[in-house]
């Protein structure tokens, strides 16, 4: 079987909204989902959505809209013919990553030729899963625990991924640890100050600022009209009421008044501790905030893409997921990164532009730091630390920042997309020009 090239034709999101008290948070998500892929098919209208075999919607919290069938209902919102099948996949963090590469598997195997890669996350006023209570069915399995504390054992043949040792967070961490407790296991086993973590994230925010004010997201973000909502004296949204009529294309969590100095203001998180006699160094300011969001791609065999005149934003070189323990979540990145370069036959030099969610900057830095990338090359636009990150959103978010800026560069061959995911795993996606 001769295997096909896979292109990114066209790529887009909305902008993403504040998760708490944000302008989408009366907003239903399903229906922001299908206006980005009804505005991705106006713009390439040589291509018949009837033509569109598959579409694979990322997703994580679910709950409201978004609960059950979420890829049928934005397919359906959509205008998608119901001939088109659809599947909705939850990989954490990654699942719009794990989407993208799902159907770019079928498109190279020749089970599909022209597919959606979708992603959206509605973190406002999601419903949280319950896993405790007095129900034993629903509660965590009793094993876990065990397994957990067996797992937690270093693993030799996995200790030569990273740069530095960091043996006492896999025996004093609870491998179930929180997601801010891993940031801050990172900073510690990685030797990262406070300071150099707030000024990356002071940082991700200039660069937002200054790629909006450049024009740069033109392109990628969707506009869409919405009523903004209305809250009571508690400050929760009245779904009774609705607010004036207004057109949401800008990220809400980028601030340009950000400074190192204000950053330094800001309280360690509560939940987290030290386990090896460090400060704790994880705050609000450089994590990054809930969101509100959905984005998509457009892919297809690159002889299909050739047939209908169209000009692709990039090729996918490769792909790769990866595990680490999970007290080091945050740096499933750099397994994933160095699978991905590897498959590419590229090494960290080689990359031009680079896309790395920043769920935190401790995560960012030690990724960026054990690849040998070079920080000029990375989130050259900011990233989610002030653009936001709604969690089945990102993982596309990633790849439309980083197939645009590579086209308005057009200097860049290749590109990397990656992104840590809870439970200890990372994801990446290589892509490359096409001339």
């Amino acid at each position: 079987m001769e295997l096909q090239n896979v292109v990114i034709v066209d790529a887009a999101r909305s902008a993403f909204g504040r998760g708490a008290k944000g302008s989408l948070v009366t907003t239903r998500m399903d229906e922001v989902a299908a206006e980005v892929i009804r505005h991705l098919l106006q713009r390439n209208p040589s291509v018949d959505p009837y033509e569109v075999e598959d579409m694979a919607c990322g997703n994580v919290l679910g709950g409201g809209e978004l609960s059950g069938m979420t890829s049928n209902v934005v397919a359906r919102l959509a205008g998608l013919p119901p001939e088109i099948s659809h599947v909705t996949l939850n990989r954490q963090c990654g699942s719009s990553m794990q989407a993208t590469h799902q159907v770019a598997q079928a498109i190279m195997t020749g089970s599909a030729e022209i597919a959606l890669a979708v992603g959206v996350e509605r973190m406002g006023r999601s419903i949280p899963a319950k896993t405790g209570g007095d129900n034993p069915v629903t509660r965590l399995h009793p094993q876990l625990a065990a397994l957990y504390e067996e797992q937690k054992r270093p693993d030799p043949k996995h200790q030569s991924t990273f740069s530095v040792p960091f043996q006492r967070y896999l025996l004093d961490s609870p491998a179930n640890a929180s997601m801010p407790q891993t940031a801050q296991n990172v900073a510690e086993a990685w030797n990262l100050s406070r300071e150099e973590m707030d000024a990356f994230s002071a940082e991700s925010h200039h660069k937002a600022v200054a790629a909006y004010a450049a024009g740069r997201y033109k392109n990628q973000i969707v506009p869409i009209r919405i009523r903004l909502p209305v809250f009571d004296a508690e400050g929760n949204p009245d779904y009774a009421k609705q607010g004036a009529e207004a057109t949401f294309e800008k990220d809400e969590c980028i601030r340009a008044d950000t400074t190192v100095a204000k950053l330094a203001t800001l309280k360690p998180l509560p939940m987290i501790v030290s386990y090896g006699e460090r400060p704790l160094n994880i705050t609000a300011g450089n994590a990054c905030p809930t969101n509100d969001g959905a984005s998509a791609l457009l892919l297809m065999t690159e002889r299909r893409a050739k047939a209908l005149g169209l000009k692709p934003l990039a090729r996918i070189r490769a792909m790769a997921v990866a595990g680490v323990k999970p007290q080091l979540m945050g740096v499933g990145t750099i397994p994933a990164c160095q699978k991905a370069m590897q498959r590419a036959g590229i090494g960290p030099k080689q990359v031009g532009l680079a896309e790395i969610n920043e769920a935190f900057a401790s995560q960012s830095i030690a990724t960026v730091r054990d690849l040998g990338l070079d920080p000029v090359v990375v989130n050259v636009n900011g990233g989610a630390i002030a653009i936001g990150h709604p969690l089945g959103a990102s993982g596309v978010r990633l790849l439309v920042g980083l197939c645009h800026e590579m086209r308005r560069r057009g200097d860049v061959r290749y590109g990397l997309a990656s992104m840590c995911i809870g439970a200890g795993m990372g994801i990446a996606t290589v892509v490359e020009a096409v001339n």
